[in-house]
């Protein structure tokens, strides 16, 4: 960063600083917003745009080579008039960055010409050019889509320090796409009753990057093909570096015929595993002393003082009113070996033992133990086991980005593949969301609050993300050799913003 930037964004953090100052108000006569005379005009020379950090990740997708991989390895056009693939599938991309939730909104920015001017642009695909490329699409360049992907997401991980290369941790989880269309191809009705779409996610639990996305049809089951991809994955991250690969899935994805091929490769794997007849038998024929207390860590540390739990209305309606009601009274840990009818080797099988109380109103009724079953081929303790299986619900949050966020998985085409294109192109801007996450520094003085900063960036929402980092009101300056964007506002992120644009205009370390 610039000596005369760092200094700006030092002049404006202190003017907010002293704004917000804590003060002793007297009472105050005329309400705090108080502006009336308010007047709009066009403005003359002066040229901007609400989304100024477009422009950074343009030159983050330019200084990984994404845009050259795209072009190398996705063949769809036969001709480039005018538009290149990979114009198309970042214009998709970017349409999500800019906070766009369907195709027609592609429309606000290609007529947006400050927009344009910031992307170095003549012009963009318009919202029905877009879909028509969707419709281009087939099985195979779909995964030649993704390897695009993956193979400048293994430049990314290469920047990153050793400590980040010790283990994997790879997940699997598919996901119902409800649509209201009616003549889309390949759509099915769900378990649950709904039409639509059956997506399987295959995602890197480390940094929340998707990995794989298939789209299928909505009867499909869970764990159809996520063998496969999990092979991919293994794969992938084995050139990346990774020492160790871990997967992890919930009961749809114990596919029990794979389990020796992954634990002679030596990959380790954690899943859930159904609670059959047998294996409760076997639970309950434990002895007492093969049980511990399950100790589940808090949430989180108290930074100051406790604060004083507030009534649980919820609880309180449910026993005033007489419902139904399920409690927990405790969780105990055990194990046992096992073979699973298509293995031919042995595996541990951690057993979770939930001790329920079944009430209504004030008054319990009976007690119900309930049972929940982990294979896996790791020899961690018990209790850590089970923890660690858990975390696998992160990326439940995960999916809900990509869905309710990204907007990825609203299925806006009118069959199964081009759907499929739409969900791998939209959810490149959360994948763009992580590598810039990634690529900010973590050395230096500040290491500490740096290596801080870019773990919050990681994790934060996509919503969260667009306005810190993507909603900056710039200036923008098309000079004979370069693009200038003057950022007109201050907020918290600034600085970790700035210093990311610093890293993507140095080259990446190969």
């Amino acid at each position: 960063m610039k000596k005369y930037t760092r200094e700006m964004v030092r002049r404006r953090k202190r003017r907010m600083d002293y704004r917000l100052r804590d003060r002793t108000w007297k009472p105050q006569e005329k309400p705090m917003l108080s502006a009336s005379n308010i007047q709009y005009e066009m403005a003359g020379r002066l040229r901007g745009t609400a989304v100024g950090g477009i422009g950074m990740m343009h030159l983050l997708v330019r200084r990984t080579g994404l845009v050259k991989s795209i072009d190398e390895k996705v063949e769809v056009l036969k001709r480039h008039l005018p538009y290149h693939e990979s114009d198309h599938v970042l214009n998709i991309a970017y349409n999500a960055l800019n906070g766009g939730t369907c195709l027609e909104d592609i429309e606000l920015r290609r007529q947006d010409e400050v927009y344009l001017d910031a992307l170095g642009a003549q012009r963009i695909p318009d919202p029905t050019t877009a879909g028509d490329f969707c419709r281009r699409f087939g099985k195979a360049d779909i995964e030649q889509l993704m390897d695009s992907i993956n193979e400048t997401r293994l430049k990314v991980w290469q920047q990153q320090g050793d400590d980040f290369f010790e283990q994997a941790i790879v997940d699997a989880d598919g996901t119902l796409a409800e649509t209201l269309g009616e003549c889309k191809q390949g759509m099915d009705i769900t378990f649950k009753g709904e039409w639509g779409y059956h997506p399987l996610l295959i995602s890197l639990a480390n940094t929340q990057e998707p990995l794989f996305l298939e789209n299928r049809s909505g009867s499909r089951p869970s764990h159809e093909g996520a063998a496969a991809r999990l092979d991919q994955a293994i794969q992938l991250c084995t050139r990346a570096g990774f020492r160790r690969t871990l997967l992890r899935g919930d009961t749809d994805f114990s596919q029990t015929r794979y389990l020796d091929g992954w634990n002679e490769r030596g990959v380790e794997f954690i899943f859930g595993f159904d609670a059959m007849a047998n294996l409760v038998s076997l639970a309950d024929a434990l002895a007492p002393q093969d049980w511990t207390r399950l100790e589940r860590p808090a949430k989180y540390e108290v930074a100051t003082a406790e604060r004083t739990r507030p009534e649980n209305v919820k609880e309180q309606i449910v026993r005033d009113r007489g419902f139904k009601n399920i409690r927990l009274k405790g969780e105990d840990v055990a194990e046992f070996v096992y073979r699973p009818g298509a293995c031919k080797q042995e595996y541990r099988i951690i057993a979770l033992r939930k001790n329920l109380s079944v009430e209504r109103g004030e008054q319990a009724l009976f007690d119900d133990i309930r049972y929940f079953f982990y294979i896996t081929n790791r020899m961690d303790p018990k209790a850590e086991i089970v923890l660690l299986a858990n975390q696998r619900c992160n990326q439940e949050n995960l999916i809900a980005q990509l869905k309710s966020g990204v907007q990825a998985m609203s299925m806006p085409v009118d069959d199964q593949n081009s759907n499929w294109a739409y969900m791998v192109m939209a959810s490149l801007a959360w994948t763009l969301k992580a590598w810039f996450a990634l690529l900010l520094p973590e050395t230096g003085r500040w290491a500490d609050k740096y290596a801080e900063e870019k773990q919050a960036v990681l994790g934060m929402e996509f919503k969260t993300f667009l306005n810190a980092f993507i909603r900056l009101p710039c200036q923008v300056i098309r000079t004979g050799r370069q693009i200038v964007f003057r950022i007109m506002a201050w907020n918290p992120w600034l600085p970790v913003f700035l210093r990311g644009v610093d890293v993507v205009h140095q080259p990446l370390r190969c």
